[in-house]
């Protein structure tokens, strides 16, 4: 163990989930990692959602335009095109490794739209909630195609692409959330190699691994391909691939600690106010 590891309360995998295959939207299929019936959410994180298909059946019909309110949704493509439009005049295209953050606030409404009829369309759709004092904020769009996300390359050959948050070695992320401060990563690591970065010790953390497999903390627990690791508090993750070139989602942020209710595209504090938000909506004061 090195020296930095020694200083540090390490964060340990403290269970797996699998996620539950389903649809949403024009009958895209998905598996929804958090959000389902065995992990109904980690504070502040109320949904991810897994799209990958080479099937256009299983995506051509997108998501059409629907509403939200209170909360923000992050869109992060590995593969394929997605195309963002929304009733408060943004309009955007993102492919491989851009990402779209939506903050809904007092009430947008958008669709995702694949922007191709064939190929692999895959990517992650995270929903991050907004604290009781600012649901109700303006609408907000921000897009970040792939060369304007922060990369890190490292002398053993491992990659970091920063969405989020600040890397130990000192690389931002362009996108900025004051309210639950998340970090936002994805890492490629070869065969061995080892990646440390520190949170705040009681932020909530998870990994997903992409591909291949990681081994976690010091208890080397390992998490395979396609699964979702919830990581205890501390504060460093260390991890090492396990087998060949791996890569995996490391997602924390503030928990908010606030009463959740949600309505479908709604999620406020109280079911008054998502009954409020339906009524909104039906009246067009979104």
């Amino acid at each position: 163990m090195n020296q930095v590891t020694e200083k540090h309360s390490i964060r340990e995998l403290s269970s797996l989930s699998h996620g539950h295959r389903g649809s949403d939207g024009d009958g895209v299929k998905l598996t929804r990692l958090i959000g389902n019936k065995d992990l109904n959410m980690l504070d502040p994180f109320l949904l991810l959602d897994l799209f990958e298909s080479d099937q256009p059946n299983d995506y051509i019909g997108g998501f059409p335009e629907h509403p939200h309110r209170g909360f923000e949704t992050v869109t992060y493509m590995l593969a394929g095109k997605m195309r963002h439009k929304d009733n408060a005049g943004n309009e955007g295209v993102i492919s491989a490794n851009g990402v779209q953050w939506m903050t809904a606030g007092k009430g947008i409404v958008h669709s995702e739209m694949p922007e191709q009829e064939s190929g692999l369309l895959k990517g992650f759709q995270l929903w991050v909630n907004l604290p009781k004092t600012h649901k109700m904020t303006e609408p907000a769009y921000q897009e970040f195609p792939a060369n304007e996300l922060a990369m890190e390359y490292r002398d053993d050959g491992s990659e970091i692409r920063v969405i989020s948050g600040t890397t130990n070695r000192g690389t931002v992320g362009p996108v900025i959330n004051t309210h639950v401060k998340p970090t936002y990563m994805d890492v490629q690591l070869p065969a061995g190699a080892i990646f440390e970065q520190t949170l705040p010790e009681y932020d909530n953390a998870f990994v997903f691994v992409i591909k291949g497999s990681i081994s976690v903390g010091s208890t080397g627990k390992n998490i395979k391909k396609n699964n979702l690791g919830l990581l205890s508090q501390g504060d460093l993750v260390s991890i090492t691939a396990s087998s060949g070139m791996s890569q995996f989602l490391l997602i924390s942020g503030k928990p908010l600690h606030e009463a959740v209710a949600r309505g479908g595209p709604f999620v406020m504090n109280t079911k008054a106010e998502v009954m409020k938000a339906f009524n909104d909506f039906q009246n067009n004061k979104f």
